[in-house]
């Protein structure tokens, strides 16, 4: 064995915009052993230093960039990190992950997560050489697009070093802003680019060359190699995803009615194929990318108009074509390098901009904007991104958006965060994820498309809600321990809790199997339910919009609904949460919160 155990030679980096000064702190045994890292990590440490009720944009918020104890290891998919603030756009505890490059930089110059407090009196970016660490200015790049500001900051300190950075959308504190890295990966959702740009951050640049120790190697390498084969025998993970990247789910979703058209008005597309993943392979595929570390390969890289542009993914491409009734896929792949660009969140753009549509079909709104319809579409995304005209009142969410007009129902959105491409009536699993997440509307917190859709591990009925409320918590727990050592979502399609439990024990030293991981991740889940419930939200935000307990008119998830009501008090009742969807005394103790 290594002299290296979790977190040996790595360390949390405070850095106060306000005044300049940094400082480095390890981390105490008892925070990394409840919550391992990443998520855990960031979301414990805002719970403890954020007072009830701070304005998101506020110098008080922090903004945590966070990496895991599997980052820059061989474990498979560990080339994520993530980003953990309150979300201006939700007003809950948010935390937003993107791969590429950057977060093993961080983690090799022996950092486990980057704190930032305050705000700049200038425009500033970081940027960490090892173990140096230095706040420059950032006014020249003040404007930029996200692509320009990577290649100049990456000529300015190193060329091996990796940028994750915000566009126009976060400088302008647009909520629905992204940070960038690696030019079209995102942390997307939530605002947290807005938080970033409220600091007056552009950037943190990062190069590190340390050694990443692991506690037993010969272990870890066994339990990789296990890992491996597991996700070679995986028909999504080693045939579908790496052919036709998450696009693929395009014309799957679709021939089940799911496929979210017009606004969530209907849920199948009469152009699917058209913008499918096997389209965008056949018309405009210019190669694959892997993240750092990943042997699955899920992205695209496509050629438009002569330009090789990361995406579009599988909720790019609905979100700005069927969500908008768009089916002209190079339009689609073109808006979506715009939003890139300009640092916007593609989902709930999208999603917004279907909202709108929305508003102008029924009269309350007068502008270009017109289902199945590309005029237009480019110039309100750069409106949203420059905060221009009807741009600023879109880049508030669909949320506020429709509120602004008088119709509230047309935003598609849980606690203010827009949902994604997957209508709720055709798996009541999903549906449930989407309702009782802690972030708002989202499909990552509980991917019951996997079992309800795709059959894996098996194939269970999409249409009961019965022995859903389990596997929700179960899929909610597991993520949270996923996203805290960080590894990649897909993941879950291949392995189980044990194969995790032993990575991060082989890694770490850490005496875990994989009950101790699944009750790791309830505790980090129960913990963000108490910042929310600080912060105001109740019961009655675990809910859906009024159009999904409305039948769809059509399509393979005709006349279905969502039974909430049936589905969340037994949910509460697994949780250990009372009928107010508070966690109860017991529960509390039972997870040392």
């Amino acid at each position: 064995m290594s002299k290296s155990s979790l977190y040996d030679n790595a360390e949390i980096l405070h850095v106060s915009l306000t005044d300049g000064r940094v400082h480095r702190e390890p981390i105490p045994t008892e925070l990394y052993e409840k919550y391992i890292g990443g998520r855990g990590l960031g979301v414990k440490l805002l719970y403890d230093s954020l007072a009830p009720s701070i304005d998101p944009l506020s110098p008080d918020n922090l903004l945590v960039f966070a990496v895991g104890p599997s980052t820059a290891t061989s474990v498979p998919t560990a080339g994520r990190f993530v980003v953990i603030t309150k979300s201006p756009q939700t007003g809950t505890i948010f935390d937003s992950h993107a791969g590429g490059y950057f977060a093993p930089q961080l983690r090799r110059a022996g950092l486990a997560a980057v704190v930032f407090h305050g705000k700049s009196p200038s425009q500033v970016y970081l940027w960490i050489n090892d173990s140096q660490v230095e706040i420059r200015d950032a006014s020249k790049y003040w404007g930029k697009d996200t692509t320009e500001t990577t290649d100049g900051l990456i000529e300015d300190t190193d060329p091996k070093a990796q940028v994750a950075c915000i566009g126009p959308g976060g400088e302008n504190l647009g909520l629905m802003a992204a940070i960038m890295t690696d030019k079209h990966r995102a942390a997307g959702r939530g605002g947290v680019g807005a938080v970033m740009g409220s600091k007056n951050l552009k950037a943190i640049v990062a190069r590190g060359t340390g050694d990443v120790g692991v506690h037993d190697p010969d272990r870890l390498k066994l339990a990789v190699e296990r890992a491996r084969r597991l996700l070679k025998r995986n028909g999504v993970t080693d045939k579908s995803l790496p052919v036709y990247g998450t696009p693929v789910l395009v014309n799957v979703a679709n021939e089940l009615g799911m496929l979210p058209t017009f606004n969530f008005q209907e849920g199948t597309f009469n152009d699917a194929e058209g913008v499918s993943g096997e389209k965008l392979l056949e018309r405009f595929s210019a190669g694959t990318y892997n993240c750092h570390g990943c042997p699955i390969g899920c992205g695209r890289v496509s050629l438009i108009k002569g330009k090789k542009v990361g995406g579009p993914e599988y909720e790019t491409i609905w979100s700005l074509g069927p969500q908008c009734g768009i089916n002209d896929l190079e339009f689609i792949a073109i808006a979506n390098n715009q939003c890139n660009l300009l640092g916007l969140d593609t989902i709930s753009v999208g999603s917004t901009i279907g909202a709108a549509m929305e508003l102008v079909q029924i009269g309350k709104l007068d502008a270009p904007l017109k289902f199945g319809d590309t005029t237009g579409v480019l110039e309100i995304i750069d409106d949203i991104a420059h905060a221009r005209g009807l741009g600023a009142e879109m880049g508030e969410g669909s949320k506020r958006f429709t509120e602004r007009y008088g119709a509230p129902e047309l935003a598609m959105q849980v606690k203010g965060l827009e949902i994604p491409a997957y209508d709720p009536r055709g798996a009541q699993g999903h549906a449930l994820g989407y309702a009782t997440s802690n972030r708002g509307g989202c499909h990552l917190r509980s991917y019951l498309i996997g079992p309800e859709v795709l059959g894996s591990p098996v194939l269970i009925d999409r249409d009961s809600p019965k022995g859903k409320a389990d596997l929700v918590m179960l899929y909610q727990d597991l993520s949270a321990a996923m996203d805290s050592m960080v590894v990649c979502r897909f993941t879950n399609f291949a392995w189980t809790v044990d194969d995790y439990a032993e990575m991060l024990a082989a890694g770490t030293g850490l005496q875990i199997d994989g009950r101790d991981i699944l009750r790791i991740g309830e505790r980090i889940y129960n913990l963000e339910r108490l910042f929310n419930l600080r912060e105001g939200f109740t019961a009655e935000d675990d809910t859906l919009p009024p159009r999904f307990f409305k039948p769809l008119p059509e399509g393979g998830s005709r006349k279905r609904v969502v039974h909430l009501d049936v589905m969340i008090p037994e949910y509460y009742s697994l949780r250990g949460w009372d009928t107010k969807g508070q966690p109860t005394k017991d529960t509390l103790k039972k997870l040392a919160l």
